[in-house]
């Protein structure tokens, strides 16, 4: 068995090394040129860019190699906000903006030292949690304070903004949940609030009660779920993640933890046990979210039960149609063998169970993706460059 993981793992390391030197060729092939990234848009709205090797969605290495073509000055805030960017790509974006730009202004030496010697000197860009998007980011401020006026120094690095669980948030802003708004950064807040911490708060309690009665699960894994072990969990919950799907993504999280697993059937019954606690926590912590989704679910199954697709317009003007339908199976013999060939067609009934299930996942992705056209629109009225990124 462990024969079987360290061969594994050098498969795995190998295809990380093509993926990475084959995205490196790509860049360097496009260094100094201008290039675009024509994008796809779904039947949901969502848009994903179509070049597959080098975009905005793509690993850590990617994002760090991918500047904006039009450097702008930062102007009196910009310095500000690439120390910002650059702590949450360190891995301190939950604390206060100002404790962000404290925390860079703190380690400006290791800052300057890895844009001046990254490969021979302190090595600190190395810890962050995105190393290579932390590197240029420390090559792109080393620049602007050397410059000796900031304010002037023209900037091509984005700045990331990123949403708090989007699907909850829009599910808060449907129902008015001030509370449910709060945690996912709707509200102004000195500090930001982190939803993921909040339910493995709730699990990890629930786990810790569960070692109090001497559950045998719970013993082993008290105080071993945090943020990670949930964060997918969470983060698809309100996009219609299965029991199946989420146990996937737990077992994943929990098997990179430092356990000493008895077997895999072990970890497979711990997968399980947190998930079960996981879902039981979000329904405790966004009733809210979860009424609506519901209501949601039963317009689609009273208009499918019509023998008639679900259909809705977004705030942007397009109008969607859930494209699930039956399929029809045929079997076809031929001398080596049976084959079964599926049809499914505009001619063929609406599958009501998939109508049902799909429906409040798709609305909610049909309305984040309103939310991001709109905001290209307006970003692009006032001049500001903008690139997109879909989490899904």
């Amino acid at each position: 068995r462990t024969e079987r993981k360290v061969r594994q793992l050098n498969n795995d390391l190998h295809s990380l090394w093509c993926d990475a030197t084959y995205k490196l060729d790509v860049a360097a092939k496009m260094m100094d040129h201008t290039f675009y990234l024509p994008h796809n848009v779904d039947f949901r709205g969502r848009a994903y860019p179509l070049p597959p090797h080098l975009n905005q969605l793509g690993s850590d290495l990617c994002r760090g190699l991918l500047l904006l073509d039009t450097a702008k000055p930062l102007g009196p805030r910009g310095l500000w906000w690439l120390k910002v960017h650059l702590a949450n790509l360190y891995g301190v974006d939950k604390v206060p903006f100002e404790a962000r730009v404290a925390f860079v202004d703190k380690n400006i030496d290791n800052v300057m030292d890895a844009g001046d010697n990254p490969l021979g000197g302190r090595m600190w860009w190395l810890k962050a949690d995105d190393p290579w998007q932390c590197l240029a980011t420390c090559t792109e401020l080393t620049a602007a304070i050397r410059s000796g006026d900031p304010e002037n120094f023209k900037s091509r690095i984005p700045v990331h903004q990123d949403g708090s669980c989007n699907g909850l948030q829009h599910y808060a802003a449907l129902g008015g949940d001030e509370i449910g708004a709060r945690k996912v950064n709707l509200i102004p807040s000195d500090s930001p609030q982190d939803v993921y911490a909040g339910v493995a708060t709730l699990v990890a309690k629930r786990i810790h009660d569960d070692a109090e009665a001497g559950h045998e699960l719970g013993k082993l894994l008290d105080g071993k779920v945090d943020r990670k072990v949930v964060k997918q969990t969470v983060m698809t919950s309100v996009y219609g993640v299965t029991y199946i799907g989420a146990r996937l993504q737990i077992h994943n999280a929990l098997q990179d933890k430092e356990i000493d697993w008895r077997d895999d059937d072990q970890l497979y019954h711990a997968s399980a046990y947190v998930t079960n606690h996981t879902f039981e926590s979000l329904n405790q912590m966004f009733l809210g979210a979860r009424n609506i989704m519901k209501w949601l679910a039963d317009c689609a199954r009273i208009v499918a039960k019509q023998k008639e697709p679900v259909a809705w317009v977004t705030p942007l003007g397009l109008p969607i149609v859930q494209p699930y339908v039956k399929t029809g199976n045929y079997q076809v013999k031929t001398v080596v063998q049976s084959v079964v060939l599926s049809e499914d067609g505009k001619d063929m009934p609406v599958n009501t169970m998939k109508q049902r299930s799909a429906f409040p996942p798709n609305y909610v992705h049909s309305l984040d993706s309103s939310h991001m056209m709109l905001t290209a629109i307006e970003c692009a009225r006032r001049g500001i460059d903008y690139a997109s990124v879909h989490d899904s």
